[in-house]
């Protein structure tokens, strides 16, 4: 799935990175636990979280995952946007739940990790 029918889904807002990214995204992992998401043995997957802080952009960083997704209306800060830019993670918002996002996701052809 493309960026763009990403943020058209759910409904999102980029923060950062390029809509027209050729970035697919095949696979998806949601937690708040950052110690979760650096146990994952997958080939560079979607997070979708609602843990906005600068630990979540560091953590994808050591994870190799390039998008990440803010649920529950959470916001990023300037902080955390720098750090994404730096490091070519694509950084979207959503108000929806981490639920409905993983769920209008996985209906669209996105698969879990798990």
């Amino acid at each position: 799935m493309t960026i763009k029918a990403i943020i058209d889904l759910i409904d999102g807002k980029l923060v950062s990175g390029n809509p027209d990214s050729a970035h697919i995204v095949i696979e998806a992992f949601a937690s708040d636990l950052m110690s979760d998401v650096l146990t994952l043995d997958s080939g560079n997957p979607l997070l979708i979280t609602g843990l906005s802080n600068l630990q979540t952009i560091r953590t994808a960083e050591m994870a190799d995952i390039h998008v990440i997704i803010f649920a529950r209306g959470k916001k990023t800060t300037e902080e955390m946007i720098a750090l994404a830019k730096e490091n070519d993670i694509i950084l979207i918002e959503t108000g929806f739940s981490v639920f409905r996002t993983c769920g209008l996701l996985f209906q669209h052809g996105v698969k879990p990790v798990y």
